[in-house]
């Protein structure tokens, strides 16, 4: 096998990798090209090409971490991951993990460890590495990378995010949830909410929003009733989609550009939180982005002529 089909292969594993540590797709497809320039200009052949690729994607993934916390400190508004469809990569065996591990509650929690605590949960946890490769990837002693696990395990047990275990469950209601936002339905919405449940977006104060946060199931039904079909009545038209590993739906302007990305955490029957994605730089890798300033725009100028 050539040095390129050895590395496609591996492929997916870094991407799935990378994306887990920064939170981000662009970040992550660069972390990993980094990797195979690193891989193809090495002279000597690994004894694992795996072990190799995936100490070197984790080493570039904390450096570019360690940076990009500073610029998300700085960050206008709440910050979430890039929305990510499909997780390129699949292991019956760590299925649970993997799925997890990539929906956007989990990766928000992530964000409260250190980087090598990431990274050593991340590839103990959920990709199941040894303690030996870990050690390796990170730099540390095997010693210090279990003392890492214990920290980030603390971190993570005390806001591990809990979710609709049945995949049929959480399809149905979040079905009903669209079709009920489709319709404006203020009731349906907020009997399908939970009573604490919140409503935050991502902007990057680079859209208009509905708002920072909303919480509780009548304020949030309320909102998303008396927006959602002003959008509908100016050809924006969405998509039920899997967002993180969880329901989801992608928006589109009349010209079938990307405004943003929905993702629900559903619990206990009922939706629990509801994030939203519009800035446009996190949204870039999905296809062309809309301009969320002219729907705006649109949506006004609808209303003011049915007064």
């Amino acid at each position: 096998m050539s040095k390129v089909e050895e590395f496609e292969e591996l492929r997916p594993l870094l991407f799935s990798i990378a994306y887990r540590i920064l939170g981000s797709v662009s970040e992550a497809e660069d972390a990993v090209q980094e990797a195979w320039l690193r891989f193809d200009g090495s002279a000597t052949l690994p004894t694992s090409t795996k072990a190799f690729l995936s100490a070197t994607v984790t080493r570039i993934s904390i450096d570019v971490l360690r940076s990009a916390r500073v610029r998300r400190e700085e960050y206008v508004g709440p910050w979430f991951p890039e929305p990510l469809l499909n997780d390129p990569y699949e292991d019956p065996a760590r299925s649970a993990e993997l799925a997890d591990s990539v929906s956007m509650a989990a990766l928000l929690l992530l964000e409260r460890l250190s980087p090598l605590e990431r990274a050593v949960f991340l590839l103990r946890e959920v990709f199941g590495f040894g303690f030996e490769e870990v050690a390796t990837a990170v730099g540390r002693s095997q010693a210090a990378c279990r003392q890492l696990l214990v920290r980030a395990r603390r971190h993570m047990d005390a806001g591990r995010p809990r979710f609709e275990a049945d995949r049929q469950e959480r399809q149905e209601l979040a079905a009903r949830f669209f079709d009920a936002l489709k319709d404006g339905d203020v009731g349906g919405l907020q009997h399908l909410l939970a009573a604490d449940v919140q409503l935050v977006g991502d902007s990057g104060g680079k859209t208009p929003q509905l708002a920072r946060a909303v919480t509780g199931s009548q304020n949030v039904a309320r909102l998303l009733g008396a927006v959602f079909p002003w959008l509908l009545r100016i050809d924006v038209t969405f998509a039920p989609r899997e967002v993180n590993g969880q329901p989801g739906a992608v928006f589109r302007d009349p010209d079938g550009r990307i405004l943003h990305i929905m993702a629900l955490d559903i619990l206990d029957g009922h939706i629990q939180t509801i994030r939203s994605v519009t800035n446009p730089d996190k949204l870039g890798h999905l296809g062309p982005v809309g301009d969320a300033w002219a729907v705006d725009s649109a949506v006004k100028q609808a209303r003011r002529r049915t007064r």
